[in-house]
């Protein structure tokens, strides 16, 4: 049987005036130098700006080790970054251009029986880069890098959430696999299900070392097929009768099979094997009507999305535990599909696995991003390898339901100024309407293929019209008010979003300002978005009180990122079924920054994800202006003043969106009330909704229509709100409420008993334990009404200053000063 020898050990690395520090493999060269003490933590203040020579040096990694030879042996590197001639025992063994796919090598000729020599010298990506973009001529892009002339991850070369921290090192693992006669070279499963009847069509290629016939079985619960085979290639089909479904998460079960594959000499020795778990599901893009509708298993998914980012700069660091721990919070926050954004990586073993396990939906991009791609050697050859590879590596993993050829390009192409700076040089579409499409028919056709996002269903239409297929609404941020979701009425939509700083723990961490503040030095560099600031600033000046210092602006510009989401992801599934799917930007951070995560990059939760989890409930209840007859919400409004806040078009109705597997018998009292809590109309609303569906209430005349709309809001009884005025054009009273708090363990409960209306009550005990979480954020609590935080934290904390600003924080704290009484 085969063998491997993993090559991760005595690994040095050097460059420049650098010389033998020791190398963690996989790994890269940043973390290695970090380790010696040779830089400053590039996370930490503005230390990031001091390392851009690290990616414009030459690097080499060197060790020994000792190997016998066998009759015939690889040199498998499963990822190298990025531009690198690997050397063994003096003798050039290949070179390669590409971090996001693997390289073998026969070594068998060049290895010595004893001690042997491996050298892997990395060209600054820079240099080549710039070399390829001079050869080629330049192509426009997002952001002045050469990222779109190599083929590495593209977010390496900074983002408007991410630093520049340009990689290089042997970053997924590395070793010598010893074989003999023929070897399992690919082996790609095509799984459906079909009335019942489960279908695993099993390709296999193989590796010979000899032409002698081998034995190729397969089995899967409890099915057997076997093939004998003189050539290179197999076709195994097995079937199951009535397997058990893979379901995504809230639909039913992630039944996974064990299907194993053994390559065996005539004589049965075993010659090598493979294993992995597998999903029987169906899954295709309806597109009927225009729309974009994920179908698994004959069944509408409603989209409950997030985009993922790289989860950290540097890839060694994002292990199997983190990866869990980030899936956890999504599946907290009633996720059920994770978009990987295509300029950051194909994911890992271990995240698909997860989403396998976990249930969830995963549309992975091809890995372009926010620019013009050359389609001119090397890079033809390069991407063609790249998808077959990745495509074939990720073809057993029932979460992936479909390919999507790039992020943003099509939309730029046509909507960015790019079309006089090619003046006819290729950009990428061969890519996206022709190369990509044919691999993943060729080699994966039980998945769909989407060329872009956006992407408005055909060439020949604008990409991101919201009208057809899927579109990304970024004129809310860049330029309005988040009220203007609310104009739109779209299809799917895969990127929208709005920004906010990360937790105070987090920007304590990694930040060493004597006084924070928006501008401070620290602050500055942490915020990467061109205008980041003040389009914060323009979020908060129509919607919210001013602030008074850093505490202020922290929780509102907090509290505006979590509003603006929510707005949106409500509105988005209000208009089910015109709608089908809404992905928030983003999940996660890579680092310590101000930007658009739920997750910030320390891995504590914004006020975002409470308000996305409550956006995202399986059942959900939302205030929606409604006007027309059914009532339906109005088409896109026109002539908006950019920033200008989009009032409601028509009297509020409120919406029910039924996402779980059961029907809904919805009760529920509907108050409208003035803002000492006192009730001035009410009325209880009924209705039933099925699975999938959505349903429209009207509210009767005496709750539509407020008397005074600055002092009146309407309430559900489970603590929906609607206000018809703006924060900061309500005289809110100054809050006042009691407070207790029980210790019990790990466990503080924070008990407020509101006695004047307390708007968007949130708890930071991040404040005075970095580790410390809470279990809710933005609570609009009545008079005479209570709530509870429970609050995580093996620290004892003091009950004085977790329930006193700037750890309780509520709206109307701003306007006037609290009182509080214990």
């Amino acid at each position: 049987m085969n063998s491997y020898q993993p090559l991760h050990e005595g690994w040095t690395v050097s460059g420049s005036d650098i010389s033998r520090l020791p190398a963690v493999v996989p790994g890269c060269v940043h973390t290695d130098l970090l380790r010696a003490g040779r830089i400053e933590d590039p996370y930490l203040d503005e230390n990031e700006t001091k390392l851009a020579w690290i990616g414009r040096t030459d690097w080499e990694y060197e060790t020994t080790f000792t190997a016998t030879p066998g009759s015939r042996t690889d040199l498998v590197c499963a990822g190298l970054d990025t531009v690198a001639e690997i050397e063994l025992n003096g003798s050039v063994v290949g070179e390669t251009a590409n971090m996001h796919r693997g390289y073998r090598f026969d070594v068998g000729s060049l290895l010595r029986d004893g001690s042997n020599e491996l050298k892997i010298k990395f060209r600054s990506a820079y240099a080549y880069a710039e070399g390829q973009q001079q050869r080629l001529g330049n192509r426009p892009n997002a952001y002045p890098e050469p990222f779109n002339f190599i083929r590495k991850q593209a977010c390496n070369f900074g983002w408007d959430w991410g630093p520049t921290l340009v990689t290089a090192g042997i970053w997924q693992p590395i070793g010598l696999e010893t074989w003999s006669v023929a070897r399992l070279a690919e082996v790609r499963p095509q799984v459906t299900v079909d009335r019942g009847t489960g279908r695993v069509e099993l390709r296999v290629r193989l590796d010979r070392a000899a032409d002698e016939p081998v034995i190729i079985t397969a089995e899967v619960a409890g099915r057997r097929a076997q093939a004998t085979v003189d050539g290179i290639e197999a076709l195994l089909i097995l079937t199951i009768d009535d397997p058990d479904r893979w379901w995504p998460r809230g639909f039913g079960d992630q039944a996974r099979y064990d299907l194993d594959v053994t390559l065996a000499a005539a004589d049965g020795t075993t010659l090598d094997t493979w294993s992995r778990k597998i999903g029987f599901r169906s899954v295709r893009i309806d597109t009927a009507g225009d729309g974009y509708t994920v179908i698994v298993n004959d069944v509408p998914v409603f989209v409950r999305g997030i985009n993922w980012i790289p989860d950290d700069v540097f890839a060694d660091r994002v292990t199997r535990d983190r990866l869990a721990a980030r899936f956890r919070q999504a599946a907290d926050a009633n996720v059920n599909y994770l978009r990987i954004w295509g300029g950051g990586r194909y994911e890992s073993f271990d995240f698909y696995d997860l989403a396998d396990e976990m249930g969830f939906l995963v549309g992975q991009d091809f890995l372009f991003a926010c620019a013009a791609y050359p389609e001119e050697e090397p890079f033809r050859s390069e991407i063609e390898a790249e998808a077959r590879y990745n495509v074939v590596r990720l073809a057993s993993h029932p979460s992936l339901v479909v390919w999507t050829g790039n992020n943003e390009n099509l939309w730029g192409y046509e909507d960015w100024g790019w079309k006089p700076e090619l003046n006819g040089r290729t950009w990428g579409s061969g890519f996206y309407y022709d190369l990509l499409p044919r691999i993943v028919t060729e080699l994966d056709p039980t998945r769909p293929y989407w060329p872009g996002s956006p992407y408005s269903g055909t060439p020949d239409r604008y990409p991101n019209d919201p009208v057809y297929g899927t579109t990304h609404i970024w004129d809310v941020w860049n330029t309005d008010d988040y009220t203007k979701y609310a104009a739109y009425r779209p299809r799917f939509v895969s990127e929208f979003g709005f920004q906010a700083p990360p937790t105070y723990a987090t920007l304590r961490r990694s930040i060493s300002d004597e006084h924070l503040a928006p501008d401070s030095p620290g602050m500055a560099h942490h915020q990467k978005a061109i205008g980041g600031d003040q389009k914060l600033e323009r979020g908060l000046a129509n919607h919210l009180p001013e602030p008074r210092d850093f505490d202020d602006w922290h929780f509102l510009t907090q509290l505006n990122q979590a509003r603006a989401v929510a707005f949106g992801i409500e509105h988005f599934r209000s208009l089910r079924p015109l709608c089908q799917g809404t992905i928030m930007w983003q999940l996660n951070d890579c680092w310590p920054v101000t930007s658009w995560a739920a997750v910030d990059g320390d891995g504590r939760k914004k006020p975002l994800w409470h308000t996305m989890r409550d956006a995202y409930a399986d059942r959900l209840l939302t205030f929606q202006p409604r006007t027309g007859s059914p009532l339906e919400a109005d088409g896109p409004l026109t002539e908006i003043e950019p920033g200008a806040v989009v009032p409601p078009q028509g009297a509020p109705a409120l919406v029910a969106a039924n996402d779980s597997r059961t029907e809904w018998q919805l009760a529920t009292t509907v108050t409208r009330r003035d803002l000492t809590g006192r009730i001035l109309a009410s009325a209880e609303l009924t209705a039933t909704i099925a699975p999938g569906e959505n349903a429209t209430l009207a509210l009767p005349e005496e709750l539509s229509t407020p008397g005074d709309p600055t002092t009146e809001f309407l309430t559900t009884d489970t603590g929906v709100t609607w206000f018809w005025s703006l924060d900061k054009d309500i005289p809110w009273p100054a809050a006042d409420y009691t407070t207790e708090v029980a210790h019990d363990g790990d466990v503080h409960r924070v008990t407020v008993r509101a006695t004047t209306l307390l708007r968007s009550l949130t708890l930071f005990p991040d404040r005075l334990d970095p580790e410390a979480e809470t279990d809710r954020a933005a609570v609009t609590v009545l008079p005479g009404d209570s709530v509870t935080f429970t609050v995580h934290s093996e620290q004892a904390l003091d009950p004085a200053a977790l329930t006193s600003r700037p750890v309780l924080r509520c709206v109307n704290d701003i306007a006037a000063s609290p009182v509080a009484k214990n």
